[in-house]
């Protein structure tokens, strides 16, 4: 069996566990979701293992949109970890089992301080389900892996879980762009979400700039001097009627041979994409990469003037 042949299989057979998943799905989401919102406090993840790394990366998620949360190792609560619970926070533990000791040590705990205790098991019968406020169904049929051994399929489903969890909560609590670029000001994310266009564009006159009357060596003169990759054909008005990129150029020097006759309105792509100056960075990538065929450069309006140009690299450098 080839590898790629495995890798299918695995993908698919996942795939499958979350489809069984969907189907599981209950009223106990409802109320581990308002549990979570009727709580003052937060969202203590709790899990051991690789159920453990599965509960760090859904309360990094948590936490990145809106709802606070804080990861307990299991083992590690009852030697001082504790000291992060406040009385009543909630509790969303991950098991695949249902009976791993360290959890069970502390479920009596959290339920006497008036916490519930949401779970994420694989085991409905198990003692980790029967003493929990509230479960979800994390059962898979195996994991995906030939022996049955490796924590694959059920720690998908698990993560899948958690993100079904953050997702209903940002929606519950009105949760947007703005507030996630309040938690994303260093990251890639945050700076498309916060920045404008205006902010990293090539600004007027530091641009090639032409009109679709101007020679194919006026053109190269300009797109030499400004070399950005594009040169914006303008009007009279300094309206945006076109745009010529240096693909377009390597393709009109392969087309035709006599460059003398060619004009900036034989090469330009008239009413090309732009965006506005005032988009944000998110808005302008999405409009450079969300299609069939990716730019690289946009011109920049406002309304009709052209205002600068953009590139791809101007948003992802530094």
């Amino acid at each position: 069996m080839s590898h790629l042949h495995i890798a299918k299989n695995v993908l698919l057979f996942e795939s499958e566990q979350l489809r069984r998943t969907l189907d599981h799905l209950n009223d106990n989401f409802d109320a581990a979701v308002n549990a979570i919102l009727q709580s003052k406090g937060k969202v203590v993840v709790c899990g051991i293992g690789k159920s453990g790394a599965v509960a760090q990366k859904i309360t990094a998620t948590l936490c990145s949109t809106g709802t606070p949360a804080v990861f307990l190792h299991a083992a590690e609560a009852a030697h001082g970890d504790l000291g992060v619970y406040a009385d009543g926070d909630p509790i969303l533990m991950i098991s695949k089992s249902g009976t791993t000791e360290e959890m069970l040590r502390l479920i009596p705990f959290f339920l006497q301080s008036s916490s519930s205790v949401i779970a994420i098991v694989g085991n409905l019968n198990s003692p980790i389900a029967r003493q929990s406020t509230i479960v979800l169904d994390g059962s898979v049929e195996k994991e995906a892996d030939a022996l049955n051994l490796a924590p694959t399929a059920s720690t998908t489903v698990a993560l899948a879980l958690g993100d079904a969890l953050a997702v209903a909560l940002m929606h519950a609590r009105g949760f947007t762009e703005k507030d996630f670029a309040r938690f994303h000001p260093g990251g890639q994310l945050g700076k498309n979400l916060m920045l404008k266009v205006e902010d990293v564009m090539h600004e007027m006159p530091f641009i090639a700039r032409v009109s679709e009357k101007n020679s194919f060596r006026e053109l190269i003169l300009a797109m030499t001097k400004f070399n950005l990759g594009a040169a914006c054909v303008v009007n009279d008005a300094q309206e945006l009627v076109g745009l010529v990129t240096d693909g377009d150029v390597r393709r009109s020097l392969l087309r035709d041979a006599d460059l003398s006759s060619m004009s900036v309105s034989s090469i330009m792509t008239r009413n090309p994409v732009s965006v506005s100056v005032h988009a944000t960075l998110k808005e302008a990538v999405d409009l450079m990469e969300n299609r069939s065929s990716q730019l690289s450069v946009l011109p920049v309006v406002e309304g009709k003037t052209c205002m600068g140009l953009i590139r791809i690299h101007d948003i992802y450098q530094g």
